[in-house]
């Protein structure tokens, strides 16, 4: 599987720190597309954030199945993995963490309009949205200069992601011109 991109603390100006015995991390996350032409945006207001919809593997949980999961939890749908993009890999060197993100395209095949949001995610004010991939690009562009931190989260954990989903969906609309 390809490696899309890779991010690190030099993406965000930062000087990374030295990594030793870092933790992994692995996640599945992705684009998720409704017979209408939208796809599935996160929004946490209380973060000014907007992400794509997708996290951590559980244990014995195998990328598909975490996505499949994930989609359910946070967007009330289950779906059909029509793509797997690749992967993408985050170093954040202040938590000593090495994130792989495995990428998914899917389809709607049922909508159960059913969230079941994570406490956590449920104090940021997470919500749901369906919009344009262009329009999901431009929120999640526009948020990143406007991102607060939350109870749970600081800004750096919070750039990442949003960078991260930024240059997933930049991939995305891309190969989709080709």
């Amino acid at each position: 599987m390809s490696v899309l991109f890779k991010l690190t603390d030099k993406d965000f100006k930062i000087t990374p720190l030295e990594m030793n015995n870092c933790r992994i991390r692995l996640a599945s996350r992705g684009i998720v597309l409704r017979e209408d032409g939208t796809i599935a945006l996160q929004n946490k207001s209380n973060k000014n954030e907007y992400k794509l919809v997708g996290g951590g593997m559980e244990e014995n949980e195998i990328p598909q199945e975490a996505f499949q999961r994930e989609v359910l939890e946070e967007a009330g749908c289950e779906i059909e993995i029509i793509q797997q993009l690749g992967t993408t890999e985050e170093y954040k060197s202040k938590q000593n963490l090495k994130q792989i993100s495995h990428i998914f395209v899917a389809k709607v095949v049922k909508d159960t309009h059913h969230l079941n949001l994570t406490e956590k995610e449920k104090d940021e004010g997470a919500k749901l949205l369906w919009v344009k991939p262009k329009e999901a690009l431009k929120l999640i562009t526009e948020c990143y200069d406007k991102l607060l931190p939350s109870n749970y989260d600081d800004i750096y954990d919070t750039r990442f992601v949003v960078l991260r989903d930024r240059k997933i969906l930049e991939y995305y609309l891309k190969s989709l011109e080709q």
